[in-house]
């Protein structure tokens, strides 16, 4: 596998996978991207776990925009990654949000509740635009928030 440095990419296969899952790290400005595609499950995470950690490792505040359009599907597993990394990136006085969820991951996160405790956006460039107009992060709106006309 890649490491996770700036503009690289891991991927996993998990058994009985059907999708092979990805990550790919983009700094953008201050802001760290990471894109997922595939399935994220207990047997393709470690690819994600890295460039979490890598991201986080520098040390003080860190935006991660964690888009998910590319994602089918994500169990618990993923779901306790994205919350343990959010939890570490505020201890660190940044932030974790998410862009593009589809309709399966959407459901999870609204179903557990997650979905209150992230800035959601619709897709990357918006997210992309929020972190541009709002530096703090104080105007992103929550899953729960209908999507502006």
């Amino acid at each position: 596998m890649a490491s996770t440095a700036a503009g690289s990419r891991e991927r996993a296969h998990g058994e009985g996978s059907g999708d092979q899952f990805a990550v790919e790290v983009r700094p953008v400005g201050g802001t760290v991207v990471l894109l997922l595609s595939g399935e994220l499950d207990h047997d393709t995470a470690e690819p994600l776990r890295a460039a979490l950690e890598a991201a986080l490792a520098a040390g003080g505040p860190v935006r991660l925009v964690i888009d998910c359009a590319g994602l089918a599907f994500c169990d618990s597993t993923g779901l306790n990654m994205l919350l343990r990394a959010r939890l570490a990136a505020e201890a660190a006085g940044g932030r974790v949000e998410l862009s593009g969820l589809g309709r399966q991951v959407a459901r999870m996160l609204r179903l557990t509740g997650a979905d209150g405790v992230f800035p959601i956006h619709r897709d990357l460039a918006e997210a992309l635009s929020a972190g541009a107009d709002d530096p703090e992060g104080t105007g992103s709106r929550t899953a729960s928030e209908p999507p502006a006309p």
